[in-house]
């Protein structure tokens, strides 16, 4: 072959190339197409931006200032927001703004731990229930919707007095009926899922049901997991505010937006920052996550994939 040969390519051969590699450009995976979708998506990716800023400011917004969350200046007590004290002080003397940000470590910790427990358990339950079917199904998911029947605070009264205040209170309280949620959206997927081909085509290759349940229907499932499990934090972190502010939760001089919320209520017509900014925080706390789950919901609905 000659040497210049090497040197061009054939008009129609070139075009096929270019034809074959805009080919598998266009075609996307499932998850990349969600990603693109959830990146057009403002609003989530705003809410997005919002919970990344709040982790960090969690994470090092306490070592800003050289006061810590307990240290009391009876001295500058209600002090209102200033260069030395950027959010005020509470009626001890305490600076605020350190004890936004552990607080925003204890709400945020609460929420993503109730979440992540919620998860483990409410998609074993509820995969196996959608899997199995019949009377299995019907009894474990009856059991499911008389846990749910339980009052949500008089169990949590219950384990104060079993268990004492504290996180832990708290956690146990949120998960023992939070996870129910999670298993109802996991079981209606498994019954959708199972009746799919390539499922009947796994158990006609001799697949047994572990594997099935773990590397079929639940990957499959992903989606609305994702989604549930973004929409379950803000709910359990408004939980522990509002337990905290019932005086249910954390005690001091530890601190939580729902503590400092309740501590900020009885001052609120001379004091207004110390209600304001725990105040503030956990309605963008919440709204970033909905925004979030709300982009999520609508990036891994198949319907809208084009």
């Amino acid at each position: 072959m000659p040497e210049h040969s090497l040197l061009f390519t054939p008009i129609e051969r070139r075009a096929s190339a270019e034809a074959d590699h805009q080919l598998v450009d266009s075609s996307s995976s499932y998850w990349r197409d969600a990603w693109m979708r959830l990146r057009a998506n403002r609003a989530a990716m705003t809410g997005f931006f919002l919970l990344v800023i709040l982790l960090l400011f969690a994470v090092i917004g306490p070592w800003l200032t050289h006061y810590t969350y307990y240290e009391t200046h009876l001295h500058l007590k209600n002090q209102p927001p200033s260069w030395k004290f950027w959010f005020g002080t509470d009626e001890l003397g305490r600076d605020l703004f350190t004890r936004l940000w552990w607080g925003a470590r204890i709400s945020l910790f609460v929420g993503i731990a109730a979440s992540l427990i919620d998860l483990v358990i409410g998609v074993f339950y509820g995969a196996v229930a959608g899997f199995l079917g019949g009377k299995i199904e019907e009894l474990m998911m009856r059991f499911a919707d008389i846990l749910y029947a339980i009052p949500y605070l008089l169990l949590v009264i219950l384990l104060m007095v079993v268990i004492g205040s504290g996180l832990t209170t708290i956690i146990i309280a949120l998960t023992i009926t939070g996870w129910i949620g999670m298993a109802r959206i996991v079981r209606g997927q498994m019954l959708q899922i199972k009746e799919l081909d390539f499922v009947k085509a796994a158990h006609a290759m001799g697949a047994g049901r572990r594997r099935i349940l773990i590397q079929h229907l639940i990957p499959n499932a992903m989606g609305p997991i994702i989604v549930t499990v973004t929409l379950t934090v803000p709910t359990a972190i408004f939980a522990e505010a509002f337990l905290s502010f019932l005086g249910l939760g954390v005690q001091a001089p530890i601190a939580s937006w729902g503590t400092m919320a309740s501590d900020g209520l009885s001052a609120l017509r001379y004091y207004p920052w110390r209600l304001f900014f725990p105040a503030t925080f956990i309605s963008i706390t919440m709204l970033s996550f909905n925004l979030l789950g709300d982009g999520l919901r609508d990036a891994f609905d198949p319907r809208l994939r084009k």
